[in-house]
């Protein structure tokens, strides 16, 4: 059964930012797209490689709402987990995102 986890207070995320959690042995990556958050598995489907921030823990590249894998240039939408770019073809999968008395909580 799906359960709201609360992962930190929203305004930790600021516009243009993005954060990872480890929730339930997956890694969870957290959007803010202009103050909308967004929730998708931190993991590109073409390599397994991490998607929110490249191995020297800069962020990776982020155009409207698709965030580009930092080895391949695979895409992502944040809002949905679609592959919009190849090599990515297959879907990442996304969560159910809210605010909720200042928190940010994912449906997982």
């Amino acid at each position: 059964m799906a359960e709201w986890i609360t992962v930190c207070p929203a305004n930790e995320i600021g516009a243009g930012q993005r954060e990872v959690f480890g929730i339930n042995d997956r890694w969870i990556a957290v959007f803010n797209v202009s103050d909308t958050y967004y929730a998708i598995e931190d993991l590109c489907t073409h390599d397994g490689n991490a998607l929110a921030f490249d191995r020297n823990d800069r962020p990776s590249k982020i155009d409207e709402f698709e965030v580009e894998c930092p080895r391949h240039g695979g895409r992502f939408d944040v809002r949905n987990g679609k592959a919009t770019r190849s090599p990515a073809d297959i879907d990442v999968p996304w969560f159910e995102i809210r605010v909720e008395n200042g928190n940010i909580e994912i449906l997982v």
